[in-house]
Formats: structure tokens, sequence, C-alpha cells
């Protein structure tokens, strides 16, 4: 339990960023509440796919875990099981930020971030098309509320958590006042769905009884069942709607600094909706996936641009590929690593101090540990190159890491160092290796393959740092 005192005092102490935004009182919070009203753009830009895509996400749980509880196994019927999609490191809020802007920027812990208004974000993407575009957070206490958390005001028990909140986490967002009032409670996901004022993409994110993070799996998908079953008989709600239903992690557990984790971050994934075909539902898609898909997904199916970062060369969801004609990679598991990352920016340490996540890497001078560069020439597996606005703000900067790759590396630690991609099609194959320095291409009668290198470089940091300042 904490109190808003408590809260504030957490994030006094947390990270060395400065808000733009001082925690609010509770008597500030229920004036906010009477006074603000939600925005809720509504557009009709078509897409490949899909019309419409949402992302409901839930909370630290085993894949098998999930996969042996029934009413998982009753959602998945409903539509296809993502057999190899992966969480990117650990602890919660790295997982929500990579979502919302493509890269963790080495964040290692839970604690009040704020990412500066020049680092591009999901939202970006979205505006450049006219796609209009919400989040959804359970018992969010007003429209573009930005406290550390919200408490059940009878109980005092944690309720809304920002770690959990993907776009609040970006001042590019929240630095605009209506931007900031698409973030907003689950009682305006009713309304709009009632008034058919539903947006293009959204992010979900259930209170942290009902996302299984303070209950378990029993409860969180008995609780997910009787929601998305609902929403499933809505014709409204699922026409021409691709729905992504996953966790952030999976299990992890800070009382056991002894506990062991998969390596590889696999999280049961199903996705749901009006498009799935019915000769679809209840199969498995084995492709490799990682929370960064849903971007390039996103991005191949509105022919939106990239971010530069590590949806850049994410693998795109099938069920889009298939569409666009992406070939997506076989990555080989085996040395692959997502329960960790590299350091960065927002690095506290605590992740090696509670589990050794990181103590097998190699240490990085504090100097280098800038807000990363994206890649801006890249065409990306969106095919689409990087946002204008990112090329204008790191304009003549090296890439920090090669964000072509379909899973993230850095050559710098030696993280995921050893790990091979491949990519197949009837008549070539390419093969990806993070430990290969040198690009090259040969080309035989059986068809063309190439190892495309993935090597990163630091340069430009000095730039970048003076730059964000």
């Amino acid at each position: 339990m904490k109190t808003v005192a408590a809260l504030l005092s957490m994030a006094a102490m947390a990270h060395a960023l400065v808000a733009t935004t001082s925690e609010p009182s509770l008597s500030q919070i229920k004036t906010a509440a009477a006074t603000t009203l939600p925005e809720s753009p509504v557009s009709n830009v078509k897409g490949v796919a899909f019309d419409r895509f949402y992302q409901i996400w839930m909370e630290n749980v085993a894949y098998t875990d999930s996969a042996a509880d029934p009413n998982m196994q009753w959602l998945a019927s409903q539509g296809i099981l993502l057999t190899n999609y992966h969480g990117v490191t650990h602890p919660s809020e790295p997982n929500y930020c990579a979502t919302g802007g493509g890269d963790t920027f080495g964040m290692d812990w839970d604690d009040w971030t704020q990412i500066p208004s020049n680092i591009s974000a999901v939202p970006d993407l979205l505006d450049t098309k006219g796609i209009s575009w919400a989040a959804y957070q359970e018992h969010m206490p007003y429209p573009g509320f930005q406290g550390f958390n919200y408490s059940n005001q009878e109980t005092y028990e944690d309720d809304y958590v920002r770690r959990h909140n993907p776009v609040v986490l970006y001042d590019t967002v929240v630095a605009n006042e209506t931007r900031a009032r698409q973030i907003k409670n689950f009682t305006d996901f009713e309304e709009d769905l009632a008034n058919n004022k539903l947006p293009q993409w959204a992010f979900f994110t259930p209170n942290i009884t009902n996302d299984a993070h303070d209950t378990n799996i029993t409860f969180g998908a008995k609780w997910e069942r009787h929601w998305m079953s609902a929403l499933l008989a809505n014709e409204y709600f699922m026409n021409n709607t691709l729905v992504l239903l996953t966790f952030d992690e999976d299990m992890y557990d800070l009382s056991d600094k002894n506990a062991t984790f998969d390596q590889g971050n696999r999280v049961y994934t199903i996705l749901l909706g009006g498009i799935i075909p019915d000769d679809l539902k209840g199969t498995q898609d084995d492709t490799f996936y990682t929370h960064y898909s849903s971007i390039a997904s996103v991005s191949a199916n509105w022919g939106l641009p990239s971010l530069g970062r590590w949806d850049c060369g994410a693998n795109i969801f099938e069920i889009v590929a298939n569409k666009t004609g992406y070939i997506n990679y076989d990555v080989d598991l085996t040395n692959l690593y997502l329960n960790h990352t590299y350091n960065g920016p927002l690095t506290t340490g605590m992740l090696e101090e509670y589990f050794g996540g990181s103590s097998d890497l190699k240490k990085v001078a504090g100097s280098a540990w800038t807000w990363p560069v994206p890649n801006t020439d890249a065409k990306c597996s969106a095919g689409n190159g990087v946002l204008e606005a990112v090329k204008e703000t790191y304009s003549g900067m090296s890439a920090t890491y090669n964000y072509t790759s379909p899973y993230p590396w850095d050559e710098a630690s030696g993280y995921n160092v050893n790990v091979t991609a491949t990519r197949k099609t009837s008549n070539s194959t390419s093969n990806s290796n993070s430990s290969s320095t040198n690009a090259t291409s040969t080309t035989s009668g059986a068809g063309r393959s190439s190892r495309i290198s993935l090597g990163a470089a630091f340069g430009s940091m000095v730039a970048l740092l003076v730059l964000l300042q």
C-alpha cells in the first residue's frame, strides 16, 4: 500500500530525470477528474490487413502457466496462438516503454520515467496519416493523469500504475494537452464503444488486480475471458479489428533473488478479432516475434514509417506480412537472451543487483550511456523508411545499434551477439548473424545467399548529448 505522500517521495528519489509535471495531491486529482474531458478522435484509414489494432496486456505469467489455464485456452481457440512471442527484458516498465517507442533505452527498473520530447513514439507514426489512437487505462482517475499511481480509495491498494502505461512515459505525447487527454479510463472506452467513436489504434491496461499482477493467472484469465467475450460478440468492435492479447513478461519475482527465468522471456500471446478467418481460429503461428513486432506490424499495415529503433527490423505478424510480401526471419533461440538488456540512459543497476541479469555483459563506460541514436537510413521491415522527424533530429549521426536486426543486441556489451537469424524463401536464403562484421553476398544457380552485417556503432554520442539537453 502506498500513500500519495509516499509516492511523491519515491518519485523524488527516482531516476535523475526532470519531471515536466509534479505529483498531484488528492484534492488536485478530484478537481481534475471533475473538469478534464477525454479526447476521442475518430478516423477511417484503411489498412492492408486490418482497420483497427488493439493491444491488451496482462502481467508477469510464465508461458506454461498461461497455456495450462482453461480460460486462456478458450481465448486461444477464438484466434491464433503466437507460440514464439517474447517480452524484451525485465521488469514490467521497460517492456511497456518498448512497445510505446521501440526501445528500452537500457531501462532495468520500475522507476518514474519521462522520455524527452525529441524522442518519437508510436502516436507520432499514427499522426502522419491521421490515424486516431487512445490508451485506455483501467481506473486512471482522469484523462491525461501523469502521476506515479492512483490507489483504490477504499483499500488504498495499488490500482492504476504509471509503469504499465506505454504512452504516458513519452513527453512527445503528454506535452501536448490534446494528446494527453487521449490517455483515459476504461469508462471512457465504454462510452466510445457505445457511441461508435472507437479509435483505430489503442492500448488497454487492466488495473493491477485484473491484469494478474497482484493476483494470479487463474484470476486474470477469468477476468480477461469475461471482458473479451462481450467484445468478441460486438459487431462494431470486431469490424476489421485485430486484437493482440499478451503479457508484458514471464514470471518475475522480486522476493526470490535466486530465481531463474526463461532466457527468451516467452509469453503467451493470441491474435483475435474480426479479421481472423474461421479457418485460422484455434491455429498456431510459430514465427519469432517480440513486443517490437506490434509497431512494425502497424507500420506495415497502414504504410507508416518506422521509429528507426528496434521496431525497424522486427518481424511482422504473418497475417500482415502475407499481404505486404515481407519475409520474416527464423531466429535460433539457443543463445538469445531477452531477460536482461544493454546499458543505457535509463539503467539503474537494479536488475543486476537483484538477479545478476547483466553480470555476464561487458561494462560500458558511463559516458556512453546517452540516448541511443536511431537508424535514419534504413528501409525497415515495414518498407516505408523512417519518420521524417526522426531523420531531422538525428541528421548526420551514426546509429547506436543496428536496429535492422529482428532481435535486440549490442556488440559493445556482448548482448545477444551469438544469435543467428535466417530468412528463407523458395529461391533464396539469407543469414543474419550478429557476430559478423562485414557484409558480403554471393550468387549461385540455386538463388542468392547474402550475409547481412549486424555490427553496431557508437558514433556522434557527444553531439547527441548536447542535442538532447
